[in-house]
């Protein structure tokens, strides 16, 4: 998920590819990693758009290149994740994550979910 964040992935295709039930992929997945498959890949997702948009991407370009297909849902979920819309995100300065090295900006900037 982390490499194919961009591509449709669905939860029965990649608990085939673990040799699973999609039920029994869910549940182990959650445990290994705190959250649901479907909530992991669209923290993924959210994670590479803040980058796209520090950058100075559009927000509808931004959806697009992460692989999202709704607008709308990919700006709701990035502002239930971010705590504020993508647009709002890309028009505020990032210039103390533009400085820091890469590894040490995505550490710092990764979003997180609080449930």
């Amino acid at each position: 998920m982390d490499r194919d964040y961009a591509q449709p992935l669905d939860v029965p295709t990649m608990a085939t590819k673990a040799l699973m039930s999609p039920a029994h992929f869910s549940r182990e997945f959650k445990a290994a990693y705190g959250e649901t498959p479907y909530a992991y890949l669209m923290t993924r997702r959210i994670e590479r758009a803040m980058a796209l948009l520090r950058e100075g991407m559009s927000v509808t370009d931004a959806c697009t290149a992460v692989g999202a297909t709704s607008l709308g849902s990919f700006s709701s979920t990035f502002t239930e994740i971010v705590g504020e819309t993508p647009s709002s995100y890309r028009s505020r300065p990032h210039d103390a994550a533009e400085a820091m090295p890469l590894c040490v900006a995505k550490i710092l900037t990764r979003p997180t979910r609080y449930a």
